[in-house]
């Protein structure tokens, strides 16, 4: 029986975190990837294991930008079979303090980019009429009610009806999409500094227990993203944990993020029920 050909991953966002733990645990299945960061030190050390090829790429640079830097990725092996949408940051405000500039600077890495790289990426899984598109999004989409996250909680709802839209829109050419939705993990997400450049008096008591909270999570969480990852690789290689399972389209990940989900579900639900009358009882009199 032939063996199938190694996968060939393009993950972005390897430095640390997910996308570190994620190049470990593609390559421990014999897999290559193409590891990429927005700066080329932060991956320097991986330069010379087997199976890897490090690259630049900024995914706030532009699509001008990251297209050739992707071409030419592309051409190392000749194909690409698995894209990750990794990259991403957080940056913790109060809204009105933050303004429309802190949203601009948070949908830039987080959303943008991301579409970005998936428009540098789509046509060559296009033309193979096989691929997969991994986007990382977050449980943080259903969990908004919590000062200072609303600029993040934003970017990554708006980054799940993307991948949504993108799952039907590339199907027809053989091109999957996967939906990855962490809770909270042990990585860098909750190490960015809190905005305090445009502090408003009316905020101080609120923005003081929000940053104090943000800054004791690190290190705390319970998620371990060694684990995740390795659930990411079975879904897409249909093996481990995902074998016999369907297709998941969306993989939630954490005990957290179920919850905060079941949470926002039964709020939606319990709101439809009680409003029940007044949102049937719009419609034109027949």
């Amino acid at each position: 029986m032939t063996e199938p050909s190694p996968l060939v991953w393009l993950i972005t966002g390897t430095s640390s975190g997910f996308g570190s733990c994620l190049v470990a645990s593609v390559l421990a299945r014999g897999d290559r990837v193409i590891a990429t960061a927005r700066s080329l030190d932060s991956i320097k050390h991986l330069e010379g294991t087997p199976n890897i090829a490090i690259r630049q790429l900024d995914v706030t640079a532009g699509a001008e930008a990251i297209t050739p830097i992707v071409a030419e990725a592309a051409g190392i092996h000749g194909r690409l079979d698995v894209v990750v949408n990794n990259a991403g940051s957080g940056y913790p405000a109060l809204l009105e303090e933050g303004g429309s500039d802190m949203l601009r600077k948070q949908f830039d890495v987080n959303f943008f980019g991301v579409m970005d790289v998936a428009q540098a990426t789509l046509p060559y899984l296009r033309a193979q009429k096989a691929g997969t598109m991994v986007i990382v999004g977050s449980r943080s989409a259903w969990k908004t009610e919590l000062p200072g996250i609303g600029a993040y909680a934003a970017s990554k709802a708006a980054v799940h009806a993307l991948a949504e839209t993108l799952t039907v829109e590339v199907a027809p050419f053989g091109v999957r999409v996967l939906l990855v939705a962490p809770g909270a993990f042990r990585t860098a997400i909750y190490r960015q500094p809190y905005h305090l450049a445009n502090p408003l008096p009316d905020y101080d008591k609120m923005r003081a227990l929000s940053a104090a909270r943000f800054g004791a999570v690190s290190g705390t969480e319970r998620g371990d993203p060694a684990k995740a990852m390795e659930a990411v690789v079975d879904v897409v290689r249909g093996e481990g944990a995902a074998a016999g399972r369907p297709w998941p389209g969306t993989l939630v990940l954490g005990e957290d993020a179920e919850s905060d989900l079941r949470v926002k579900t039964k709020k939606i639900l319990d709101n439809l029920d009680e409003w029940n009358d007044v949102v049937r009882g719009v419609n034109f009199d027949e």
